[in-house]
């Protein structure tokens, strides 16, 4: 069983390991395994109709997807992160954005959830791709260095990253007030 706990850790923490952010749009309940790989995202939006419950422990288990690994990080409170694990407590949206877990609630339900989210993702893709990767890695970097390791190697980082054509490609789309065409970074990807 642990051999099919690993795995299965290892697939919902895809998006943490995605080499570009990750967006995820909830609605109407959010439960158990759901949390887990709402966790693992790197944005969160929920309708304002959603809940969200770590509710493993109603059946007997720890929650061993992601939620305790991800959760305290978030948060930052190990005492909620405690309560709401040890009482599968339902909580809301507006709970769920005071504590971190999400950084909008959107009025509505299910298509004004995905929309925001929509929204979202193409304001990040007219970005520079080289800026934008490299920040996601260097933001999950920081999560789990110290300050002074996270500078140092974001040194090393950036150092390579000013190679790349795409601060010449944004200014020059600055000065003739056009939108950049960056090049794709050419991820591979099963999509």
């Amino acid at each position: 069983m642990r051999k099919v706990i690993l795995e299965f850790q290892n697939a919902i923490g895809t998006p943490d390991r995605c080499p570009f952010p990750v967006i995820a749009a909830v609605h109407g309940p959010v439960v158990g395994l759901g949390v887990d790989l709402i966790s693992a995202c790197d944005i969160r939006y929920a309708a304002s109709t959603a809940s969200f419950s770590i509710k493993e422990v109603d059946i007997g288990l720890a929650p061993d997807i992601g939620t305790l690994a991800h959760l305290p990080k978030i948060t930052g409170n190990l005492s909620l992160v405690r309560e709401l694990t040890y009482t599968g407590r339902f909580f809301s949206a507006a709970e769920a954005q005071n504590i971190g877990l999400v950084s909008r609630v959107v009025d509505g339900g299910r298509d004004a959830v995905v929309a925001a989210a929509l929204e979202l993702a193409k304001t990040i893709a007219g970005k520079s791709p080289v800026a934008v990767t490299g920040a996601k890695h260097l933001i999950t970097h920081a999560r789990d260095h110290s300050v002074e390791e996270n500078l140092e190697y974001t040194a090393t980082w950036n150092a390579a990253a000013l190679m790349t054509a795409d601060i010449s490609e944004n200014l020059r789309a600055m000065k003739a007030k056009q939108s950049p065409k960056f090049t794709p970074l050419g991820v591979p990807s099963k999509l």
